[in-house]
């Protein structure tokens, strides 16, 4: 079992449960996927940029991502309706889990300056988005390879009905937001 999920059951529900007054531990909301994605522009004009990004987000979520492709041509970008743009991964289970872990305990410490998660970040129905300006800060990503740097959009999507339970839920996992 996941390091993560094992704390979720033993320390997580029964604080949530105190706090919130659940009379269930089924009540108590819990992450139901994260979802990364990566807007690739440069990916217009080359091809290997969009190669790059598919291989970095597969070597960071453990499973293959998907290709997105532009809904619309958009000539001032030069853009064509079809072109694969951006990759985006959805994960759930044992593997979401451990990338938490991983963001929590290895990424996240290795950002510069950083100074905390914004808790404004929320999107009034309990779910959480946040970004990182370098996917190097990730152990499985080689900087010395890298040709460019890139940035990831991570969404957690969670069960919980307001913004406060799911912000104390993650913040109970180890989420390290700043003081407003």
């Amino acid at each position: 079992m996941a390091r993560l999920k094992s704390t979720y059951k033993t320390k997580v529900v029964p604080e949530l449960q105190k706090k919130f007054n659940y009379t269930s531990p089924m009540a108590v909301p819990k992450i139901e996927k994260i979802v990364l994605s990566m807007g690739v522009g440069r990916a217009v004009a080359d091809k290997k940029f969009i190669d790059q990004a598919f291989k970095d987000m597969t070597a960071i979520a453990g499973q293959k991502p998907l290709l997105c492709k532009a809904s619309k041509s958009v000539s001032n970008f030069k853009l064509r309706e079809g072109m694969d743009i951006g990759v985006k991964a959805t994960i759930r289970g044992a593997r979401m889990y451990e990338f938490l872990d991983r963001l929590i305990n290895l990424a996240i410490p290795r950002v510069k300056d950083f100074r905390g998660l914004n808790p404004k970040a929320f999107d009034g129905r309990g779910n959480y988005s946040m970004g990182l300006a370098e996917v190097s800060t990730f152990p499985e990503i080689d900087a010395a390879q890298l040709t460019w740097q890139e940035g990831m959009n991570i969404t957690f999507v969670t069960t919980a009905k307001t913004d406060n339970e799911a912000k104390e839920m993650l913040a109970q996992f180890g989420m390290p937001f700043r003081e407003k």
